[in-house]
């Protein structure tokens, strides 16, 4: 499926009226550290599909794990605090973005105006519960995928759930893969009286399902990179508050199938490309260093040099800086 987003202007009628009028200016003296065992409700690991649940290849991902069912992540206080952050004019005026993908998305403001956000999702106990659900050791791509917002609400004249226009079955996003290997998505609005609200997800059959819409502080973990999925509307409450934050593993020899497809209409080119090659630098400077360790021990233990195993190495690497390169337009 094509991955694109063309940027359309931004729907301010809609959205203004109903979350502009809860914004203010938040005072640094106000600000709220992030506590893992005060912030945290997870209590133990939820139900998943594997890829192999729906009839996708074992070998499409960088984990078995497909999708979870939705899980406690975040308490009322930390998506409270959250919130806070996000429904500033300080936000709200440097960090709004529209595309024909999604209506409303806020992107970029970790760590700059939401230090509490970005601390949640950097801290080691919150990404070894996403790590544990998701089946492999995983990290933040970059500060610029961290709790990226997107924001539906309802329109006052139709009474319905989107940003547009929406009801039963009608989508918030389209049909999309992630430009990212795994995303964690959480609930950031009170889903108690939504109706919908499911993530689909289609089957290698073509067969679609759905993952039920989770409440407040809950959240799915879902392998973007190899599923098509789309987020549905939900009716029933005034407003549908969702953040993402997107995942790449930590350790450098795992692959990862990053691009900027469906990032650069919603970016900012310098922080965009800053960020871009600053982690896939880091990565390959890991992978070199790894690689010369290795050499180094074998020619210490007089075993002859792998050229054949040398050359594909530099070759992995050579691919590793040319994708690099072909992201950044």
């Amino acid at each position: 499926m094509a991955e694109v987003a063309t940027r359309i202007t931004t729907p301010a009628l809609t959205v203004e009226p109903i979350i502009r009028e809860k914004l203010r200016s938040l005072s640094p003296a106000n600000r709220t550290i992030f506590d893992p065992e005060k912030h945290l409700s997870f209590v133990h690991e939820p139900e998943v599909l594997s890829l192999e649940d729906l009839d996708l290849p074992k070998d499409s991902g960088i984990s078995p794990v497909a999708v979870s069912q939705p899980f406690p992540l975040f308490n009322e206080d930390a998506i409270r605090n959250m919130r806070e952050e996000i429904l500033t004019h300080e936000v709200w005026d440097n960090c709004l973005h529209s595309t024909e993908f999604a209506g409303c998305q806020l992107r970029g403001h970790c760590p700059k105006y939401a230090p509490f956000m970005h601390q949640a999702w950097k801290d080691p106990k919150t990404l070894s519960i996403i790590s544990k659900i998701a089946g492999i050791d995983l990290v933040p791509v970059m500060d610029l995928e961290i709790g990226n917002i997107n924001v539906s609400v309802t329109n006052s004249t139709s009474g319905t759930g989107n940003i547009s226009e929406a009801g039963d079955e009608i989508p918030v996003t389209k049909w999309h893969y992630d430009s990212y290997p795994f995303v964690c998505v959480v609930m950031m609005s009170d889903a108690s009286a939504m109706v919908g609200g499911e993530t689909a997800i289609k089957t290698g059959s073509g067969e679609i399902l759905k993952v039920r819409g989770p409440q407040m502080g809950c959240a799915v973990v879902l392998q973007g990179r190899c599923i098509s999925h789309q987020a549905l509307a939900a009716l029933g409450g005034a407003e549908r508050i969702t953040m993402v934050t997107a995942f790449r593993p930590r350790d450098a020899l795992v692959p990862d199938s990053s691009v900027l497809t469906t990032i650069r209409p919603i970016s900012d080119p310098s922080q965009l490309y800053f960020q871009w090659t600053e982690y896939r630098v880091a990565v390959l400077q890991e992978r070199l260093r790894i690689m010369l360790e290795a050499l180094r021990n074998e020619h210490r233990a007089n075993k002859p040099t792998n050229v054949q195993q040398i050359k594909e190495l530099l070759q992995e690497q050579e691919n590793w800086l040319a994708s690099t390169n072909s992201e950044i337009h």
